[in-house]
């Protein structure tokens, strides 16, 4: 390419910004992963525990429910608590589901303190397509660390989140601490 061809915009005009490509993302934004009926048989969060703990990034597995990585993570160790039946409202969950799913959550924020020290916590569910979930169908909470200054304006103008860390590198990170933990 000549700088003429430059000139000409055919190839686009330096300028002073750096570029963080993320293409993975586009998979998401294209809705790759999300299920396609609100079914068990599409759900990811029905088929993760089918898979062994590495290939499904799951953290910890308890007797009703388990955490995983979420494939989209927020920031670096952001995990999901789901229960392993297919329920989407929080109301579903049984009595022994509920305090798993509140115990694990705890656990959660022990584990991701004692492995990377986040300053504060987002923590959460979405009920329903309307009010944010992704997968509607299949409850999950949102565990996500958050640290002074990690949210910037890429997020809101370039669509775009900066991830220091590996899914595979903060999932490991995660199970070795939660054997401590436990």
């Amino acid at each position: 390419m000549t700088d003429a061809e430059d000139a000409d915009g055919l190839a686009g005009v330096p300028d002073a910004f750096q570029r963080l490509w993320t293409p993975h993302r586009m998979v998401y934004i294209g809705g790759e992963n999300k299920p396609t009926d609100p079914g068990e048989a599409s759900c990811p969060f029905c088929r993760a525990p089918g898979r062994d703990d590495a290939e499904g990034l799951i953290v910890h597995r308890g007797q009703t429910c388990y955490v995983v990585m979420n494939l989209y993570p927020y920031s670096p160790g952001h995990v999901l608590v789901c229960p392993y039946r297919h329920v989407s409202h929080y109301t579903d969950l049984t009595e022994q589901e509920t305090a798993e799913f509140a115990a694990l959550t705890q656990q959660a924020v022990r584990v991701l303190e004692a492995v990377s020290h986040p300053h504060g916590y987002n923590i959460g569910m979405n009920q329903g397509a309307v009010a944010g979930a992704g997968i509607a169908a299949h409850l999950h909470q949102h565990v996500v660390p958050r640290w002074r200054g990690d949210a910037n304006f890429m997020p809101v103008i370039g669509q775009t989140r900066a991830l220091p860390q590996l899914l595979e590198d903060a999932r490991a990170l995660l199970v070795e601490q939660w054997g401590r933990e436990s």
